[in-house]
C-alpha cells in the first residue's frame, strides 16, 4: 500500500500545467487564423478610391471633433467644420499608422528564431500582414482627404522609437491593446454614421473587423506574460505601459490641422484642451479597456496619474 504521506509528482502536474498552456495557446492562434482565412478585406478593391472626394460629408462623427461643444464650433460654418472632421480624420490615420509600425516590429522581434511552423508565429505573421494593409489603406485614405502627412511630435516619435527597441511581453501587448481599443471605439461610430464620408466609413469598418482579432490576441498575450509576475515587474510595466498610452492618446490630432482647416490655430488650441465634452468621449470609449487593466492590476496609482492626464479614466 502506498504511503500516505508521499509527496505528489509536481513535476507532472507541472509538465500537465505547461502543455495545457501551450494547447490553450494553440487554440487561440488557431481560431484567429481561420477567422482571418474566411474575413479578410483587401483595401485595394473593396475602397472606392476613385470617386473624388465629396465635400458634402465629414470625415468623422462630428462628435468626436475635438472642438464640438466649444463656443469656436457654434461660431464655425457647416463648411468649416466638414473640413476640421476630414483633417481630424487624417490626422488619426497617421498616428495610427505610426503606431502599426511601432507594432510590427514589436512582433516580429517577438517571434524571432521562433518555430514558424506554430499556430502562434503564424498568426503573429499574418497580424503584421494586416498591419502593413491598414497602414497603407490608411495613407491613401488621408491623402484622399486632402491632408498633408500628420506626424506626432519630435518627442513622441523618439520615445515611440525607444518603445520599439525596448518594450517586451506584456507591456508590448498591453500598449498595442490600448491603441487599438480607442481606435475601435471611435471608428465604430464613424463607419455606421451617414455623415461620414462614405469611402472612411468603408476604411473603418475594414479596420474594425480585422483589429477586432489583434485585441483578442493581446488581450490573451498581456494576461498570459502576467500570469507568473512579480510585484516588482508589474508595478514597472504598469507604469511604462500608461506613459506610451498617454504619449499615443495625445498624439491622435496634431495641431496643425486646425490651421490646415483654416482656423486661428492658437485659439482653436485652447478650446480644445479645455473641452469637456471631448474629455467625456475619450473616458468613455476607454470604459471597457480600463475594465481589463484593473483585472489585469496595471492600473497602478503611478500609472493611474497618466491616464487620468490623457482623460482615458
Amino acid at each position: 500500500m502506498a504511503s500516505s504521506t508521499t509527496r505528489p509528482d509536481t513535476s507532472a502536474n507541472a509538465d500537465q500545467n505547461d502543455a495545457h498552456q501551450v494547447n490553450d495557446e494553440h487554440d487561440v492562434a488557431r481560431r484567429l487564423l481561420d477567422s482571418s482565412a474566411k474575413l479578410s478585406y483587401d483595401p485595394r478593391t473593396e475602397v472606392d478610391w476613385d470617386t473624388p472626394l465629396d465635400e458634402s460629408y465629414h470625415g468623422a462623427s462630428p462628435e468626436w471633433s475635438t472642438l464640438y461643444g466649444t463656443s469656436y464650433w457654434r461660431e464655425m460654418t457647416e463648411t468649416q467644420r466638414k473640413e476640421l472632421t476630414r483633417q481630424e480624420a487624417a490626422s488619426v490615420a497617421g498616428t495610427g499608422i505610426w503606431f502599426e509600425i511601432i507594432l510590427q516590429q514589436m512582433i516580429l522581434r517577438d517571434v524571432y528564431a521562433k518555430d514558424p511552423s506554430q499556430d502562434k508565429v503564424q498568426w503573429a505573421l499574418t497580424e503584421i500582414a494586416d498591419e502593413c494593409r491598414h497602414s497603407i489603406m490608411f495613407a491613401r485614405g488621408a491623402k484622399k482627404l486632402r491632408a498633408p502627412a500628420y506626424q506626432p511630435r519630435f518627442l513622441a516619435r523618439e520615445l515611440g522609437r525607444a518603445f520599439k527597441t525596448l518594450a517586451f511581453g506584456e507591456a508590448a501587448y498591453a500598449a498595442i491593446l490600448v491603441a487599438e481599443e480607442v481606435l475601435d471605439v471611435m471608428q465604430r461610430d464613424w463607419m455606421r454614421d451617414e455623415r461620414v464620408v462614405p469611402f472612411v466609413r468603408t476604411i473603418n469598418n475594414i479596420h474594425v473587423v480585422e483589429e477586432s482579432r489583434h485585441m483578442k490576441f493581446a488581450r490573451d498575450e498581456t494576461r498570459k506574460r502576467l500570469a507568473k509576475a512579480g510585484w516588482v515587474r508589474r508595478q514597472i510595466n504598469a507604469f511604462v505601459i500608461s506613459i506610451a498610452s498617454y504619449v499615443i492618446v495625445t498624439s491622435m490630432v496634431n495641431k496643425k490641422v486646425y490651421a490646415t482647416a483654416g482656423l486661428d490655430e492658437e485659439r482653436a488650441l485652447a478650446e480644445a484642451r479645455a473641452n469637456a465634452h471631448h474629455k467625456s468621449m475619450m473616458r468613455s470609449s476607454c470604459a471597457g479597456l480600463m475594465e481589463f487593466l484593473a483585472s489585469a492590476r496595471l492600473l497602478t496609482k503611478p500609472a493611474l496619474i497618466f491616464y487620468k492626464r490623457a482623460h482615458l479614466i
